[in-house]
């Protein structure tokens, strides 16, 4: 099962169940926000209305001040990606092996899309991938109460001129992509999961690559543990977790490819790419009209 936010026929928000692609309506909740902000053994408790919620538009599963941030360097083999493209390589050496993670802010909820939507390219970036990553959804008090799947999209090659230039890199139009179910936590061990990734360009493969979460360096309480030393989150936050997952240089996603992660016993996500900044100006309009989005179910 999965907890997700969706729009009715009605246009009105809710938070519910989704098992079997039936959605049950958790009464009284409107916001993904409010579910962080109880404990583990409060949101157990919850149950959903009997009657399925019929027709829904399922949409990113981030709301209100919840934040997205990002963990990086978190795998072998990124650590050895870092270093093949950055003219600072011992910068990524040494936060591989260092006690405190690297950990940047990735989103704001608004700026998140989701499944069937469009990823974002920067156009002034001659090198860039998709990053599959499992995703970890943290209550306000830093308990982990579920797992997603995120396209953490990034720029090689502007991180590898200056890792300076890590913001840029990484937080733009279309960087981030969440899948809409949220796989409760309970259900799920972090540490035996498969993340796997297909891009497809004119139909047909041209890079796939899969890897196993027991190869992270850091678990996932650990990471979770460090965003939340420096300040609080009192609607929860989300935190990706690194990938594992790194094309070799030649590699460069286009406009018109096609992304598809999948992680194991967690779910599945799917994206086009676009290069052009305004076509993810619609963006923008969710602040005021949230349930316009495309994903329906």
């Amino acid at each position: 099962m999965h907890i997700v936010r969706y729009a009715d026929r009605h246009n009105e928000l809710h938070i519910g169940l989704m098992e079997g692609g039936s959605v049950r309506r958790f009464p009284g909740v409107r916001r993904i926000a409010d579910l962080l902000r109880l404990s583990t053994a409060e949101l157990r408790a919850m149950e959903p209305a009997a009657e399925p919620a019929g027709a829904v538009r399922l949409l990113p599963p981030v709301d209100g001040h919840t934040e997205i941030w990002a963990a990086g360097v978190t795998y072998e083999r990124s650590k050895q990606a870092r270093m093949e493209e950055s003219s600072e390589q011992s910068v990524y050496d040494r936060v591989y092996l260092a006690e405190r993670p690297e950990l940047f802010f990735k989103a704001q909820p608004w700026r998140v899309v989701t499944d069937g939507e469009a990823i974002g390219v920067r156009a002034d970036s001659p090198l860039n991938v998709p990053e599959p990553e499992l995703a970890v959804f943290a209550n306000s008090a830093g308990e982990i109460v579920g797992y997603g799947v995120c396209n953490d999209v990034s720029s090689r090659s502007i991180e590898g001129e200056n890792p300076l230039y890590l913001p840029q890199a990484k937080v733009y139009a279309g960087s981030c992509a969440l899948a809409p179910g949220i796989r409760p936590a309970w259900e799920v061990d972090p540490a035996g999961l498969e993340i796997s990734l297909e891009v497809f360009r004119a139909d047909e493969s041209c890079f796939e690559g899969k890897v196993h979460t027991s190869a992270l360096h850091r678990g996932c309480e650990v990471l979770v543990e460090h965003l939340f030393r420096g300040q609080p989150f009192p609607h929860g936050a989300v935190l990706a977790t690194g990938t594992g997952i790194v094309p070799e240089m030649d590699f460069n996603l286009r406009r018109g490819d096609v992304v598809r992660i999948g992680i194991s016993e967690v779910g599945s996500l799917t994206n086009q790419v676009t290069d052009v900044r305004t076509e993810l100006d619609w963006l923008a309009g969710t602040l005021d009209t949230p349930h316009a989005r495309q994903s329906v179910v």
